[in-house]
């Protein structure tokens, strides 16, 4: 069998290139730089606490380099919109303590080891301490949302952090199941990833006070982004782009998550591949040499290819959600960031 290693040998996905995605995300940066200081101190002051340990686990994660995108939606979405006060600041930074949060509780349900190129905490410190902390950064986000004088903003933020968890849960069960359909896969990923991008940019629009259709737009373009993410996040897994980013190549193979190019790849494979994806993923009877097998066979049936092209139908239907918006310097940042969200990949 050929290699398949290399993402060029599976997929072909490039339309533009990493600089100009990377100009992308420098441009939302731009836009939100000097709320994101105002958020970062934020982040800072309220991860604090006497226990120790709890600003040492909760740091070793948030300070590991993320891009930090879901708080920098709800800084430019308030600035799409015109907004000029300061509750998007703690509301920013209680998004970022649901996300680390569920990443904290992620990395221990999935055993992981390596994320954003460092050791994760549960495998640092254990289990229990993780868990906790990721508690720990919950209660402060709620702490915040409460701090917004927003009884729809913390009815926004809460319901999204019930639904990540519904989607965790919901992704356990669908494990190792090949019979899981399209649309069930695209439920768990509305669920566990979708809600909280969502959540981010309306509840900027909640306290601006500003009308239904401009909630509904940001709530729409948040949640068709996700979904892009999302999609191309589960086609990376089988990419060795994968390593670059600090992260290890093929984990959902070796944990039997039914993702859609594994959908789509046993949907069109033939008798002898499905007993492949059976043993592998169903059973999870694995050799050292099956991941490159299953790699092979995503690239025969175009599956990665697949999965990235729904990822650039829901992007397409994040920019339209911004069409009610006037044309400025956040709007355009917003659009441009879809693409980059899409085309990290290289």
């Amino acid at each position: 069998m050929a290699d398949t290693t290399h993402p060029d040998n599976i997929v072909s996905l490039r339309n533009t290139s990493e600089k100009n995605s990377q100009t992308a995300i420098d441009r939302l940066q731009a836009v939100t730089a000097s709320d994101m200081a105002e958020v970062n101190e934020t982040i800072l002051d309220r991860m604090q606490s006497p226990v120790s340990l709890i600003p040492e686990l909760a740091g070793h994660l948030i300070s590991s380099g993320g891009k930090r995108l879901r708080p920098m939606l709800t800084l430019a979405s308030a600035k799409l919109i015109g907004y000029e006060g300061k509750r998007h600041i703690g509301l920013a930074t209680a998004v970022e303590f649901i996300h680390t949060a569920t990443l904290l509780h992620d990395d221990v349900v999935d055993e992981s080891t390596l994320r954003r190129g460092k050791k994760t905490a549960n495998l640092i410190w254990g289990n229990q301490p993780t868990v906790l902390v990721g508690d720990f950064l919950f209660s402060r986000a709620f702490e915040l949302m409460v701090g917004s004088d927003s009884l729809r903003v913390l009815k926004i933020l809460s319901h999204a952090s019930s639904v990540i968890t519904e989607g965790e849960v919901l992704q356990l069960t669908t494990a190792n199941d090949l019979a899981t359909t399209e649309e069930k896969y695209l439920e768990v990923i509305s669920a566990k990833t979708a809600v909280l991008f969502a959540a981010a940019c309306e509840v900027s629009g909640v306290i601006a006070d500003k009308g239904e259709d401009v909630i509904s737009a940001l709530e729409a373009y948040g949640r068709y982004l996700g979904i892009a993410f999302q999609l191309i996040d589960d086609a990376l897994d089988y990419s060795s782009r994968q390593a670059t980013m600090g992260k290890n190549v093929g984990d959902d193979f070796r944990e039997g998550k039914i993702t859609l190019p594994v959908i789509l790849a046993y949907r069109r494979g033939t008798e002898e591949e499905r007993e492949f994806w059976k043993r592998t993923m169903q059973a999870v009877r694995q050799k050292d040499e099956d991941l490159g097998q299953a790699l092979g066979i995503l690239q025969k049936h175009g599956t990665l290819a697949a999965t990235v092209e729904r990822a650039r139908h829901y992007g397409e239907m994040a920019k339209d959600a911004l069409a009610i918006f006037k044309d400025n310097e956040a709007k355009s940042a917003m659009i441009d960031v879809v693409d980059f969200c899409i085309e990290r990949a290289y």
